[in-house]
């Protein structure tokens, strides 16, 4: 692994740590606040989206039939990250929430130290390997006469 890689690895992870060391500011703070919000929409879900990036590659996407834009494919796969970041993100705070909420443990705090623990371990995972392309030609059945 490169230092860059490892630098873009750990970005999410960082920004987890920098939110929670925001929270030593005053409560209406606007840096305290866009540090929060920034790694809530984007943290988890790029550490999420990091993991999965070799499956995704595996499959690039399909264009139209008449290609304009001859970056349709590099174009249509990054705004697919950046959407899954983002949803992913706030899949995760609203499960975590959801399950702080059920235990009666609920506080701002502990979501952001939840989600920043589990981005920490996000990014620490090996990416997912991709599966192999499906077959093109059909297989016979074992015991026919073709």
């Amino acid at each position: 692994m490169t230092p860059q890689e490892l630098v873009v690895r750990m970005l999410p992870p960082f920004g987890g740590w920098l939110a929670l060391a925001a929270l030593a500011l005053p409560g209406g703070s606007p840096l305290r606040g866009a540090a929060v919000v920034l790694f809530l929409a984007a943290g988890p879900g790029a550490a999420l989206v990091r993991v999965c990036a070799p499956a995704f590659a595996a499959r690039p996407a399909q264009g139209p039939v008449e290609r304009r834009d001859p970056d349709f494919a590099r174009h249509s796969d990054l705004l697919e990250r950046w959407m899954l970041t983002l949803l992913l993100s706030i899949v995760a705070v609203m499960l975590v929430a959801t399950v702080l909420i059920a235990t009666h443990t609920f506080s701002a705090q502990r979501v952001l130290l939840t989600l920043t623990l589990l981005t920490t371990l996000a990014a620490f995972c090996p990416p997912l390997r991709a599966s192999p392309p499906a077959r093109t030609t059909p297989r016979t059945p074992k015991g026919s006469a073709q």
